[in-house]
């Protein structure tokens, strides 16, 4: 699948390569180790799934653009002029003077098991404001690609109104991106995962972790999440420190490629799947084939891995290009550690051996 235009209809507007839509954060991370009422204080980032991916895809040399509603209040200043300094279009944010801009709170620990506390301050936020009526839907569309995740349906019914309005089928609809980013503390009812079902099948590509799909559909093993998300050309299953599969049906037949991912020594368990789906979406814009599409996915996420917070600079594309090129033996003993997107003869190395890549 190679991503394209989205046709004469969007003429007026300015074309990105990527557009996303979601809520983003101001998250506050802990100072030091231990519980949320021990910590003494806490120094502020941004964080949210679509805002991760764009900032990341703007680092990395793409045409992007945020749309989302945050407060007339401090914190909306910050996360605009934070996710702008990416070189993020953030003209579409709205500001709202009547709901208060989200946060949220963590500890250090990882966020992928229990040992962690996250508080969030999120309901009522001016991101669950978002509608089909207060949103351009022309400039949410004006992107080669729009990238949706699955917490933003479910802050309220109106978000999911605009979601839905967003992957319904239609003329010249731009290459629309899911990641189904399992988040039950944001559900408003049970019924989560049949509308993730439902907005996941209507995307052209998918990217879903199998121990969410385990987890919110009880599907085990990357067969079976196929076999419930039949429609996307494109479905990317993520299978943590192993690798990633992904099904594909771009030439009119299923294809299924698996990538081992390379070993990581990791600093922290956050963004990294944020990451790989900026990584993946990079190498879709450019052409690049499934197995480089999956490379760049893990490389993207280790180097989210491999620093304290959810962002992290990419390697450079040529740097990146290098390594997804490698033969199978060569990519199977790559090691990658901190600084290793900056410094490769010093934290690029084969898994058994202390000696740069190639």
């Amino acid at each position: 699948m190679t991503a394209t235009g989205p046709g004469n209809a969007l003429d007026a507007v300015d074309v990105v390569d990527v557009v996303t839509l979601g809520e983003s954060m101001v998250t506050f991370l802990p100072s030091s180790p231990g519980r949320l009422a021990d910590v003494p204080s806490f120094d502020r980032a941004i964080g949210g799934a679509e805002s991760n991916v764009v900032c990341t895809l703007a680092a990395a040399g793409h045409s992007v653009r945020w749309v989302s509603r945050v407060g007339a209040d401090g914190f909306g200043d910050h996360l605009v002029e934070a996710i702008g300094a990416y070189g993020v279009d953030v003209t579409a944010v709205r500001r709202d003077p009547a709901r208060p801009t989200g946060i949220y709170f963590r500890t250090a620990g990882d966020r992928s098991t229990d040992a962690h506390e996250v508080a969030y301050y999120r309901a009522g936020s001016a991101a669950s404001a978002m509608a089909v009526a207060n949103t351009d839907l022309d400039v949410v569309r004006a992107g080669r690609v729009l990238h949706l995740s699955g917490i933003t349906p479910m802050l309220s019914d109106d978000c999911l109104d605009l979601v839905r309005a967003l992957t319904a089928p239609r003329a010249r609809r731009p290459l629309v991106s899911f990641d189904v980013n399992h988040r039950p503390t944001v559900w408003r009812e049970a019924d989560g995962p049949r509308v993730l079902l439902e907005l996941a099948r209507r995307a052209d590509l998918v990217f879903v972790g199998e121990d969410e799909a385990q987890e919110v559909w009880g599907l085990t093993g990357a067969d079976a999440v196929r076999a419930a998300f039949p429609d996307p050309e494109v479905l990317v299953v993520k299978q943590g420190g192993h690798g990633a599969t992904v099904f594909d049906k771009e030439s009119g037949t299923e294809h299924v490629t698996f990538v081992p991912a390379p070993r990581v020594d990791v600093v922290a368990a956050v963004g990294a799947g944020d990451a790989f789906a900026a990584g993946f979406l990079s190498a879709t814009l450019r052409g690049l084939p499934v197995r480089d599409r999956l490379r760049h996915g893990h490389l993207m996420a280790a180097a989210a891995l491999t620093v304290p917070g959810d962002l992290a600079a990419p390697p450079a594309r040529d740097h990146a290009d290098r390594l997804a090129a490698l033969d199978d033996d060569a990519w199977g003993t790559l090691r990658l550690g901190p600084g290793w997107t900056q410094a490769v003869d010093q934290a690029v190395h084969r898994a058994d051996e202390e000696v740069p890549a190639p």
